[in-house]
């Protein structure tokens, strides 16, 4: 059975993640490669780093799907003087294409913070800000409820065994003794999204790239516990998911790989 054409990958991804449903500000979409080339090997990744291209590239990909967009400003060139160009380089010289599902990805069924919620086991679960349609299933973040009760100090552990390592880890905000099961969370950075969790009655509240001053202020009524995840392990939960949607879609008509290189930035911690 032939492989499919990588256009043919191109429009599965985009008709799960439609690029129309990104932010203003986002950069998603087919950044480079030719949509009428055989896509058999597709590597699913966070971030188009050149350790992840030069992955790619070793693997044979013909597409390399990543969640965070190479280019979010407009350039002039890619020559490989720069990560980016390297990155881009090596792709090109390899044949593999490059595609960014971001916040396209992030609110979708499916999606990033909904893969998140499902690898906490949350229950019932449903957007945090839903898209201004009646029961839309769509949006950004995801609330739901745990099995059973546990404490915040349970609770953060059982985070950490539902994401990858990293040298950052999991920290979490309030008294460790108190009880939580109603769940908040956002994949990525999320603290836009405090006074949305807050509202929820949410127990706790997931996330990454809290800051200081915000979490503080955000803890001062007791209401909401915080847990902080690092962005590049609550957004990596996404990848099998995607991996093996794809998978399942063509079967036998391509292979589907989820990088497992860490590319959150943190590499030491004392």
């Amino acid at each position: 059975m032939s492989a499919p054409t990588l256009g043919d990958v191109v429009d599965l991804l985009h008709g799960w993640y439609p690029p129309e449903t990104a932010a203003g500000w986002d950069a998603v979409g087919l950044v480079a490669g030719d949509p009428a080339a055989p896509c058999a090997k597709v590597l699913f990744a966070v971030d188009p780093t050149p350790e992840v291209a030069h992955e790619a590239a070793e693997w044979g990909a013909n597409l390399l799907v990543t969640h965070h967009p190479l280019f979010l400003k407009p350039v002039h060139g890619f020559a490989p003087v720069t990560p980016k160009g390297r990155t881009v380089w090596t792709l090109m010289q390899a044949g593999c294409g490059l595609l960014a599902a971001h916040t396209n990805a992030d609110q979708a069924l499916d999606g990033v913070s909904e893969a998140m919620a499902l690898a906490l086991g949350l229950r019932d679960i449903r957007p945090l800000e839903p898209l201004p349609t009646p029961d839309s299933e769509i949006g950004f973040g995801r609330i739901g409820t745990l099995p059973a009760p546990m404490s915040l100090a349970d609770f953060a552990q059982h985070v950490a065994g539902a994401v990858p390592a990293t040298t950052a880890g999991i920290k979490a905000a309030g008294d460790p003794a108190r009880t939580v099961q109603r769940v908040a969370l956002c994949g990525g950075a999320g603290d836009s999204m405090l006074g949305l969790a807050a509202d929820s009655g949410a127990d706790v509240y997931v996330t990454s790239d809290l800051r200081h001053h915000v979490s503080s202020e955000f803890l001062e009524d007791g209401t909401t516990a915080l847990v902080d995840v690092p962005h590049w392990a609550a957004e990596w939960t996404w990848l099998p998911v995607v991996a093996r949607r794809l998978q399942e879609a063509l079967g036998d008509r391509v292979t589907t790989r989820v990088s497992e290189i860490v590319t959150d930035p943190w590499s030491l911690r004392v």
